[in-house]
């Protein structure tokens, strides 16, 4: 399993300009240790972007984060129970890492949107200037980085992961 933290936020950028949503863009940025196939990653993570579903909540690479973490705690042996405390127990270290760096992990206050503002479902047609007009980009790479450190960091979850991605 590759853990080079450059590489995961290059692929998730990489991703992101290619069209697919911030969740999405991060995701599969990792879909190497998640054991699933692309498109079932992209169809399960899709619904999160734009803060879920473009209602400007949770940002959508933080979602991502925690989607990527529920994999990193869901190891053979372990109760349902022991997985979600440990899945809840990364997710808020992730997140708390996010937010130290951007101040927040909600999608309209890092965007700059006010509260209460009814949001289009409809998809912003990606041109260069909806890319400078956003933090997105930044976003992405600072979640792909923030997980890839994690996994770097964690050792011994580093090769859980990749006894389960090869088997």
């Amino acid at each position: 399993m590759q853990t080079d933290v450059n590489e995961r936020v290059r692929l998730a950028q990489e991703f992101f300009m290619q069209g697919y949503n911030c969740t999405s863009s991060v995701v599969l940025a990792f879909e190497d240790i998640l054991n699933v196939d692309r498109d079932t990653l992209e169809r399960l993570s899709i619904g999160l972007g734009g803060g879920v579903g473009r209602l400007r909540e949770v940002c959508g690479t933080v979602n991502a984060m925690a989607v990527v973490a529920g994999t990193l705690a869901s190891i053979d042996g372990k109760t349902h129970q022991q997985q979600k405390k440990d899945t809840y127990a990364i997710v808020q270290e992730l997140a708390g890492a996010f937010r130290e760096e951007n101040g927040s992990i909600i999608c309209r206050e890092l965007m700059g949107l006010r509260a209460g503002e009814k949001q289009d479902p409809m998809p912003q047609e990606r041109t260069a200037e909806y890319y400078k007009s956003r933090p997105c980009l930044k976003l992405v790479a600072c979640s792909a980085r923030i997980i890839a450190e994690y996994v770097k960091k964690n050792s011994q979850l580093a090769e859980n992961l990749e006894i389960v991605s090869n088997t």
